[in-house]
Order: C-alpha cells, then structure tokens, then sequence
C-alpha cells in the first residue's frame, strides 16, 4: 500500500558530487546547528556565512530556525522571510550548478528575484548566495593560493576550474564587506595534484584557515579527520588546531558512511566547533553508526604528544605506556624505500651468481648488491618485514597491520615492506615478529595512523621491549598495569593475528 502522506527532503536525495564533494545529509546539519548557543536564533542582527556551499542545506535549515526564534520579534511571516534573507543568511556556491540548487533550496526558486522566491526584496538573482567562476593564480605549475596542478586544472572556460572563490583571495572579508557571526560548512575536501596514480592534496585545511580570518563568533565545520594524526602536507595545520584552545567541540566518526552513506572517506570525518571568545578544554565525542560511544573534556594536545589522540578510551592508556619512559620502536623502524627500491622494482625471476633474495610485491625476485642503495649494512642480517600498506581505522576490529614475518640474511626489500628491525640472532627477530602480532602493540599502531599506509610516523607510541623473551598480550598487559576496562577496549578495537611459530 502507497503512503500518500509520505515527503521525503529533496535534500536527503542528492547523489554526491564525488567522494571529495559530500552533499551534507540535513540531519547532520541541523546535529551541528544544535551545538550552537539557542539564543542566538532569536538574535535578528546575527549573521550566517556557509562559504561553499553545495545544497543549501545548511542556509535552509538556519532560515527554518531563525523563522521560528524571530517570530514575537517580526510577526508579519513575509517581513521575516524577508529579514532574515535579506540580512542574515548568506552563502558562496562552489559552482555554478551547486549555486542554482542552493537557491531553490533556500528561495525556493533558482533565481533570488524569481516569481517563486519566497523572499521579494531582492533586485537580483543571485541575491545572497554568489558565484564567481575563479581563476588559479599559476606560478611555477601550481596555484599559489590552493597549490593545484597547473597541468592538471588548465583546462577551457566552460569546464569547472575548481578555483573556489572563498581561498583564491587575500581578503575573504571582502566578498561580503561585513563581519559574521557563524561561519558553518563542509568545504571541498581535496584536488588531485598530478602525482602518481591518483594522488590528491587536501585543501579543506584552507577553507578552515581562511574562515578564521573572518574572526566570526562561531566557526563549524565537517572536514576529513586525517589532520588527527597524518595527511599530506597537513602538518601545519595540526600544530594549528592542536594549539587553538578555541575549538572546543570535536564530534569524531572514524566510519564516514556513518553519516556519508555510500561514501568511504579515509581515517573518517569530523566536525568541530570553534568559539571565538570562549577558550577552553575541548568535548571530544567519539561515535559508532548512531550512537555515542564515548565523550571526554580533555586537551587537544597530550603530553608528549604531537598529534590528536582520537580515542578517549585510549589517553589513560597511553598515559600508563609513557610513565615508563622508555625509548620507542620508531628508532628501529626503516624509512620508505627501506633499500632504495620503488613498489614497481621487479627482481629477477631467477637467483644468480651472487644475488640478493628481494621481498617484492607479488613474490620473490632477485637483484644485484650493487642496486640496494639504502642499509646495505643489514642485507647480511635477519630481518623482520611488514607490509607498509595495513588495514585502515574505518571500522574494526581490524588488524591494522599486516602480517609481519622474518626474512634471512642476504635478503633486502622493495618499499612494499618496511623493516621493523635487524638482528644477528634469528630468535630475536622472531620474538619482535610476535610483539607485533599482540593487540597491545597494533592498538598503539592504531592511534598513530589514520589511514592503509603504514610508515615509520605510526609507531611513534609503540615501546621497544627486551626481545630475549617472546612477549604476549597477557605480559603486556601486566607490564602496563591495565585495566579490565582499558584490555576490553584495545580487544575490541584488534583482531587477534595469526604468525608462523
């Protein structure tokens, strides 16, 4: 039987422009919305600026608000409306297509002076949600302004040029020529940048960057989580954040189709909450699919820390593993291209006179000693290999890194593998094999490493142990003096691994 009475919100339709373009779901929007201070709705000189916007989801749903909290202050329905477009709610489109589909969603017509536009003072059609069709600012291949790839973004007028308007600009306070209370969004994510395969650079740290300048109120904004611990080229931007006492809301999904159904963004989303005139701790909400699995108010930065530690559950454990102060594996752990040799190197087929066992991807091949350029002092020695490239943190539990495994002298490796450690003896090298194994050390891995690529940066929690013994969860745990509560947890984030003996 059809429902009649069902009306679904257009809003909640809209197919994704792509995995770096997220439409946002109205429920998000209005969750971020809902952190805002409730008086500030009925505030008729309060300002809203979404800086890149896609649907208009987040200006019609500050419209919806604003309607209600200024009603005793503006009874007339048609002044209000009027108002509030007219002065208040304000939006740049990142394209001209997203411009069109932000008006009907917030005029209820494409064109602010429509025939159908629910608000009648407007003279023009853009009215309050503009689009300027940018230009990259190219010097030396690349945009001095966003850093995309002359070669790749060179392209005709008719085609987008992805030079978004709000960062391709000294002065973003002169779009509008007025001061915002609320700067709210979810920016553009990434440009492909002409690197290998399909390689990107991060841009939303930018529009983060560039809202700041406008010194609004309030600033909120979902962006990609990578900035937690890894990411190229932002560490900048972490340093940044991690030292803005201002942001004093983090509300984290390490599965972004939780709230992106469809859409596998890795290391997962966030949003976060930035008050200008109110620094303080930050509330760090961790979530699984709907439910709140943990909230803290804790630093954004903990001691001897450099990156965000996302797991409220795992700062007590941390905190227990540092008190040891011991040195960390990450001294023993190779850089890419552990012997110089790229993933794409193939060995010879066959041995030969004097050749070096190579651990490549796809098997075993065989090269000269004269081609490792790297560590030639541990081709002689045993070695313990992991796949650089492990699981990610989407969704667990996971193993997070792949199998490591003990290779013999005269062995070397293409940068499929990282080499975790190099021995004389052939038990201590076992022995490290199974300290990696344990959930205890992937569990420190874990908070390190956002993303599949495992380098040498995540292990910067993880403690070198004694490997004259063979080490176990069970002894772990002891030597840390862990809780039931904290074992429970690193369980349930790691799998269990399987090594050979």
């Amino acid at each position: 039987m059809i429902n009649n009475s069902y009306n679904p919100d257009v809003l909640s339709c809209l197919a994704n422009l792509s995995s770096d373009e997220v439409f946002t779901p109205p429920q998000l929007a209005n969750e971020m919305l809902n952190h805002l201070p409730p008086e500030i709705w009925q505030d008729k000189n309060a300002r809203f600026l979404d800086p890149f916007t896609k649907s208009g989801v987040f200006l019609r749903e500050i419209t919806k608000r604003l309607l209600v909290g200024l009603e005793k202050q503006i009874p007339d329905p048609q002044k209000r409306i009027n108002h509030i477009l007219q002065n208040q709610v304000f939006g740049i489109a990142i394209t001209e297509l997203t411009a069109l589909i932000a008006r009907r969603s917030v005029y209820c017509s494409k064109t602010a002076n429509g025939k159908y536009s629910v608000c009648n003072t407007f003279s023009d059609k853009e009215g309050n949600i503009r689009f300027k069709n940018g230009k990259h600012t190219w010097e030396k291949g690349r945009c001095s302004y966003c850093g995309a790839n002359e070669e790749e973004l060179k392209r005709s007028v008719e085609m987008e040029s992805h030079a978004y308007q709000f960062i391709h600009t000294a002065k973003p306070e002169e779009i509008f020529n007025m001061k915002f209370d609320v700067v709210i969004g979810n920016p553009p994510y990434q440009l492909n940048d002409g690197g290998f395969g399909t390689s990107a650079t991060p841009i939303y740290q930018l529009f983060v960057q560039q809202a700041k300048k406008l010194n609004p109120r309030f600033l909120t904004m979902i962006i990609p989580a990578r900035w937690f611990s890894g990411g190229k080229g932002l560490d900048d931007f972490r340093e940044e954040m991690l030292a803005d006492n201002r942001i004093r809301e983090i509300h984290d999904f390490p599965d972004a189709t939780n709230i992106f159904p469809g859409v596998q963004i890795k290391g997962g989303v966030c949003y976060f909450l930035w008050r200008r005139d109110d620094p303080g701790q930050c509330k760090v909400v961790s979530y699984n699919k709907d439910s709140v699995v943990s909230a803290m108010e804790r630093p954004l930065l903990e001691p001897g820390a450099n990156i965000f530690i996302r797991y409220n559950e795992a700062i007590s454990i941390v905190k227990k593993v540092a008190d040891k102060q011991e040195q960390t594996i990450v001294s023993q752990i190779s850089s890419r291209k552990p012997f110089g040799l790229p993933t794409t190197y193939k060995g010879s087929v066959k041995p030969f006179s004097k050749s070096v066992t190579l651990y490549q991807n796809g098997g075993v091949g065989y090269v000269k000693a004269s081609e490792l350029t790297n560590n030639v002092e541990i081709i002689d020695k045993y070695k313990v290999l992991i796949p650089r490239a492990g699981s990610g943190s989407d969704s667990f539990p996971h193993p997070i890194l792949g199998v490591p495994f003990v290779v013999a002298p005269n062995s070397a490796c293409t940068e499929t593998y990282i080499v975790a450690g190099s021995f004389d003896n052939e038990d201590h090298a076992k022995n490290l094999v199974k300290y990696i194994s344990t959930r205890f050390f992937r569990f420190l891995v874990l908070l390190a490493k956002p993303t599949q690529d495992a380098s040498s940066r995540v292990y910067k929690f993880v403690p070198i142990q004694n490997l004259n013994k063979s080490w176990s969860d069970s002894m772990l745990y002891s030597k840390y003096e862990l809780t039931k509560d904290e074992i429970g947890f690193i369980e349930t984030m790691i799998r269990p691994m399987e090594v050979e003996k």
